[in-house]
């Protein structure tokens, strides 16, 4: 679905007030006795439904992106202040991009999708709260008059959210959570996170399997392309073009350099029974490259689990490990450096380890992390973030550690278990 050109937003925005004066009649008369909120606050939004919250897809700060529903981990991604448009109507604005929730292509038909937008104060940018059962409210797109809602009454993580006509639906319905408040739905709890799969057959690998597209293992064994060392240059088992998605599969001894991406790729329920070199390297050359890893696991890593050498983005989200030396590290030495961003969301480690994060802050590098728990690291030795000095040749220096404009995490993102 194409968007119109921004001007012509704006052109609209007046040129419907006539209208829609009817629509947004009936709108008034359903929200005439609406909740309250604190526009000084940021809000979670939880849905009835699922117990999941509004969440803007893969953290990003990009207009265009869309709006989904996700475990809540309270990242700033997560996070939304109601600003007041005037006439009792509000703009949702996300933390961490400053942008707001829009109704994409300023439609009026059922399943038209919410996305992120500059804030331009159009209709389709603005909403009013309408009252539901047990203190919940419904969002009425002040453009079409319909409520937000998660699509198909799904409780997936990633559905999306679209606007239907108001049946006071529990899709329909959100609970606000102030940030900081605790509230009814809480992080999955340690032991959530699924167990191990067992393979369902194995292959060994005699050199390196190339992915475009999608493939799907089946949670077959993939092994012995190499000797199961610590070896620099490595190949990899698998190798990701920009665009690929590799999930359901097991890696097992003799990985090599596991799994590379040369682009934008994801990696799904992808798990490392003993890391080699490393689990998973991000390459390529563009700056708005993301490589998502969703789900699965690893143990048994001497060293790195991922390491980031091209530019962009490292989303590590549901994911455990186990085990291990570093969970990231954007490479401290490589010969061409870039500012390179890590988000870690929903993971859970397991000690012994030695740190979950490093980065090169002089290179303008950042990190944030939320919903960490820490399983049987009582002394606390695992160290969250590392700050270093990177450099294009030689070894780089340590020059700090813990939360910083650069390492963003708080106390509260940290759980030890």
């Amino acid at each position: 679905m194409v968007q119109p050109r921004r001007p012509l937003r704006v052109v609209l925005a007046s040129a419907l007030v006539l209208v829609l004066g009817g629509l947004l009649g009936i709108s008034s008369a359903l929200t005439a006795s609406a909740a309250s909120v604190d526009t000084s606050a940021w809000y979670l939004l939880v849905n009835r439904q699922s117990g999941k919250v509004l969440d803007v897809a893969g953290t990003s700060t990009d207009d265009g992106t869309v709006i989904q529903q996700w475990s809540r981990n309270d990242g700033p991604w997560q996070q939304w202040q109601f600003v007041s448009a005037g006439d009792g109507y509000y703009k949702l604005k996300a933390k961490h991009s400053g942008k707001v929730l829009d109704l994409w292509a300023w439609s009026t038909a059922d399943g038209g999708e919410f996305r992120q937008y500059t804030d331009l104060s159009g209709w389709n940018q603005q909403f009013r709260l309408g009252d539901s059962e047990g203190g919940r409210i419904r969002l009425f797109n002040r453009h079409s008059g319909k409520v937000l809602e998660i699509k198909d009454r799904s409780t997936s993580d990633g559905a999306w959210a679209v606007q239907a006509t108001d049946s006071n639906a529990y899709n329909q319905q959100w609970e606000l959570i102030k940030v900081g408040s605790g509230g009814s739905t809480t992080p999955p709890p340690a032991g959530s996170f699924p167990s191990w799969p067992s393979a369902t057959g194995q292959q060994k690998v005699s050199s390196t399997i190339n992915v475009s597209g999608t493939r799907d293992g089946g949670n077959v064994r993939y092994y012995g392309i190499s000797s199961g060392d610590q070896d620099e240059s490595q190949p990899p088992i698998f190798q990701l073009s920009d665009g690929a998605v590799l999930k359901n599969v097991i890696i097992g001894t003799g990985a090599g350099d596991g799994v590379h991406c040369t682009g934008t790729c994801t990696l799904e329920n992808v798990w490392w029974e003993d890391v080699g070199e490393d689990a998973a390297t991000l390459k390529g050359s563009s700056t708005s490259q993301v490589m998502t890893v969703n789900g699965g696991g690893a143990r048994s890593a001497s060293d790195k689990v991922f390491q980031h050498n091209g530019p962009g983005t490292f989303v590590i989200k549901n994911f455990q490990v186990s085990d291990f030396g570093k969970l990231y590290r954007s490479c401290g030495n490589c010969s061409k450096q870039y500012a390179r961003t890590v988000v870690i969301q929903n993971v859970q480690i397991t000690a012994p380890g030695k740190s979950l994060v490093g980065i090169n802050s002089n290179y303008g590098d950042r990190a944030t992390l939320s919903g960490v728990t820490i399983l049987n690291d009582s002394s606390k030795k695992i160290v969250i973030c590392e700050e270093y000095k990177g450099v294009t040749s030689g070894e780089p220096s340590k020059i700090g550690s813990g939360p910083s404009s650069a390492c963003g995490y708080s106390s509260s993102s940290i759980t030890y278990r």
